[in-house]
């Protein structure tokens, strides 16, 4: 069996890849993949070339990866910078590099998926050969949940921790049902910080993809960039991406506007999958008190009680989510490069996951959750 480079998602036929990826996973589904691609989000331009790798036998979809020749290292949420630098000051060249990731988003998820471990086996014994050929200098697969770990490990890749913060349904019915499970000293808290966007006038509207037409994502999209431009960084992803997503993936898409009267004034995208709410974007043009918790935090645990999901990940930063729920959570990346940096990427590493597991089991003391003698 040999893997098969793909310049594009649509060089595969698209049942095809969804079946395979058998999982209500919306950021390697084919149409979100697409959207990428058509909207120019990723590009060989944007230093994100498709690269998909498929393993195909009489015509039946064995094996998939998700794969981007990378320029840079831009929009990855997993950093290899320092890596990139010593590399260089070696006199060798970094990039280009294979990345294997949903582009943009840090949500943990399938990345290698096989019916077989042949196929699987096949699928990196090819990026393995061009590894050892040179053509790229390392090999990158981000945020995956686990199942590919023993055939990453028997191919030489070294593992990487990382720590987000997710919040977890617990069979609540209601908002102040979480709010029973916290101390006293949090509760009032939480409470002040949403009267305060109710003293505001601030009030939210949430649309579905089929509630959400072209106009509407012309409405979002200055939210979105101002993130970026408050940043001095230009967005990454371009207008039309979103009619795209919603026009590929509507019943992902969870829309929300904060209303002052009849003026929106933020806006946030969040995408539903499985048990799982994502909390992707969001951006404000003008300055509200407490506006960006409840609009990221509040708003998504209330829909995710509303449709009986079970996770809320917010996305990838911030101790702040910790003190309002957030659970933390280890993630984890993988990674293979060329011999000599291969080797001192694996000693930081078995350093840096020693403190990242520290620092998770930390933060645990910091959650605003009851005691038992409370």
């Amino acid at each position: 069996m040999v893997p098969k480079r793909l310049r594009s998602i649509n060089d595969v036929d698209a049942a095809s890849w969804d079946a395979l990826l058998a999982a209500d996973y919306p950021f390697l589904c084919h149409g979100f993949l697409r959207a990428l691609e058509e909207s120019g989000a990723v590009c060989a331009a944007s230093g994100w070339e498709p690269a998909h790798r498929v393993v195909e036998q009489d015509g039946e979809l064995l094996a998939l990866m998700p794969l981007y020749r990378k320029s840079h290292s831009w929009g990855e949420y997993v950093f290899d910078w320092q890596w990139a630098e010593a590399w260089e000051r070696a006199g060798q060249r970094y990039y280009p590099k294979y990345l294997s990731a949903a582009p943009f988003s840090p949500v943990q998820g399938p990345r290698l998926i096989a019916r077989d471990p042949a196929a699987a086996g096949a699928l990196l014994g090819g990026l393995d050969a061009e590894l050892q050929a040179g053509e790229v200098s390392s090999l990158h697969l981000l945020f995956n949940l686990g199942s590919e770990n023993d055939l990453l490990q028997e191919h030489g890749w070294l593992q990487r921790l990382g720590c987000q913060f997710h919040w977890y349904n617990r069979g609540y019915q209601c908002f102040d049902d979480f709010l029973a499970a916290c101390n006293s000293r949090k509760r009032k808290n939480f409470r002040k910080e949403r009267q305060a966007i109710r003293d505001q006038g601030i009030e939210f509207r949430w649309l579905t993809g089929e509630q959400s037409d072209e106009a509407v994502w012309r409405q979002f999209y200055p939210f979105y960039a101002a993130t970026y431009y408050k940043r001095g960084q230009e967005p990454y992803l371009p207008p039309e991406f979103f009619i795209l997503l919603n026009r590929y993936c509507q019943a992902s898409v969870r829309l929300l506007f904060a209303m002052q009267g009849e003026r929106p004034v933020a806006g946030a995208l969040f995408l539903a999958g499985g048990d799982t709410l994502y909390g992707r974007y969001w951006g404000c043009l003008e300055e509200f008190d407490r506006l960006h918790f409840e609009t990221c935090f509040y708003q998504g645990m209330e829909r995710c009680i509303a449709e009986g999901l079970k996770r809320f990940d917010a996305g990838a930063q911030g101790e702040h989510k910790l003190v309002r729920g957030f659970e933390p959570v280890l993630t984890q990346s993988w990674h293979k490069l060329q011999p000599g940096l291969h080797g001192a990427v694996a000693d930081f590493l078995l350093r840096e996951r020693a403190g990242v597991k520290a620092y998770r089991q930390e933060a645990i003391s910091y959650l605003p959750f009851r005691q038992a003698t409370e």
